[in-house]
């Protein structure tokens, strides 16, 4: 079976390929390259060389022509005669098992997709029983679909145990076909067992959920690698991992925060991203729920980013697809001490945008509409970090006497206790 990580070849150098389309402007399929390197970078690998084709669609039979594939096949070429090994070719969307194979035959190195990089990624930040059993689900999700005949080589065979080894007896199946439906029916009977076993963790995690008594829960939500961690930290004075990778945090973290004296549960929850492969939203539905049952939804952007805009329509979208649109929430624009603007020149008459505006000018613009909803921090620099406390308490406390009208949440401080899920 094929085999996903990639974590223990930390050396591996890799090629990004992307496209550029009618619905992909340059501009932005080098957006998304950017963030697939970050992605390779997550991952232990280096990237030494982009190639990019401008095109109406990908090729249904190899993503890229031929002629590229071929410019492609070459660079790897020269690369190895300069001794330089090439140990992967990555593709900005998500391969169907026949591209894979006509890119593998031309290429003949590791060739990975959007969504198996992704999941290498999962694979390599699970750290419970229950993130390790949803990511090995969406492996085998991704796997099931891309099954290659390794056995084609050997011809049906005939003879068998039927009486005349005519069409359709079972005693003609040659050994590869044989050997493929055996793979097959190894994983689905695998991801049924998975199946079950998160049934049984959905069945734990609610448990816990009703045990939690009358407190408000807020969730952190927002684009992977934007800070979520980091506020979390601050906001439970806990010690949940944050590093500037992308999904540096999978497992959902809950903690009790005690603002003045009104407790709440806070979660830390997985990061979105652009291209989020389906199977890892269905195979994470455990971990969503805590963003499902959310009374607040903390809406956390990096402000910093050049393309935070889309990021924040990436991860609107997924909380529609969630179901989760019509909760109370606010944005949090982080990483304020990162935010960087160029002057204009004095005789550019073009129109300002984010990169050539200030970030006092920036407020003035769509974000001005947002009133009370919406907060200016740095994580980092502990930036407005008591102004977010004061909005957050007038905003749990509202949602606290609208849900539980004759619960006193009054509890003395001291009882602040803290609460990570396994």
């Amino acid at each position: 079976m094929k085999e996903f990580v990639i974590s223990e070849a930390k050396a591996e150098t890799a090629i990004l390929v992307g496209l550029i389309t009618k619905d992909q402007d340059e501009a932005k399929t080098k957006e998304y390259l950017d963030e697939l390197e970050f992605l390779a970078d997550t991952a232990g690998a280096v990237t030494i060389r982009r190639f990019t084709q401008r095109v109406g669609g990908p090729s249904q039979v190899t993503y890229v022509g031929k002629g590229k594939l071929e410019e492609i096949r070459d660079f790897i070429k020269a690369e190895e005669d300069a001794e330089r090994e090439v140990g992967m070719v990555i593709f900005d969307d998500e391969l169907s098992a026949k591209q894979m194979r006509n890119i593998e035959k031309v290429l003949q190195v590791k060739i990975l997709d959007r969504t198996s990089l992704i999941l290498d990624i999962f694979a390599m930040r699970a750290q419970t029983a229950n993130a390790k059993t949803q990511v090995e689900l969406a492996q085998y999700r991704y796997m099931l679909p891309r099954l290659q005949r390794l056995w084609t080589h050997l011809e049906r065979q005939g003879g068998g145990s039927g009486s005349g080894g005519g069409k359709g007896s079972v005693g003609l199946r040659g050994p590869g076909e044989t050997q493929l439906e055996m793979d097959r029916r190894i994983i689905l009977q695998r991801i049924t067992l998975l199946k079950q076993r998160l049934v049984e963790i959905d069945k734990q995690k609610t448990t816990q959920r009703k045990n939690r008594g009358r407190l408000i829960r807020v969730a952190l939500v927002g684009y992977t690698n934007v800070g979520k961690s980091t506020i979390m930290n601050l906001l439970a004075k806990s010690e949940v991992f944050a590093e500037n990778k992308l999904f540096a945090t999978l497992d959902t973290t809950v903690r009790k925060v005690v603002v003045e004296n009104l407790p709440f549960l806070l979660a830390d929850t997985v990061g979105f991203i652009r291209k989020l492969p389906t199977d890892l939203v269905d195979s994470f539905k455990s971990t969503l729920d805590e963003t499902r049952e959310a009374d607040l939804l903390l809406h956390i952007v990096d402000i910093s980013h050049p393309d935070f805009e889309e990021q924040i329509a990436v991860v609107e979208k997924t909380l529609t697809e969630l179901g989760c649109s019509d909760k109370p929430s606010m944005i949090v624009f982080n990483k304020i001490d990162a935010y960087h603007w160029t002057d204009k020149e004095p005789d550019d008459l073009t129109p300002p945008t984010k990169e050539n505006i200030t970030l006092d000018e920036l407020k003035k613009t769509w974000m001005a509409k947002l009133g009370d909803n919406c907060i200016f921090i740095s994580a980092r620099e502990h930036t407005n970090i008591d102004e977010l406390k004061n909005v957050l308490y007038t905003k749990v406390k509202e949602l606290h006497v609208q849900k539980y009208p004759y619960n006193d949440f009054l509890y003395p401080e001291t009882e602040e206790t803290t609460e990570s899920e396994e």
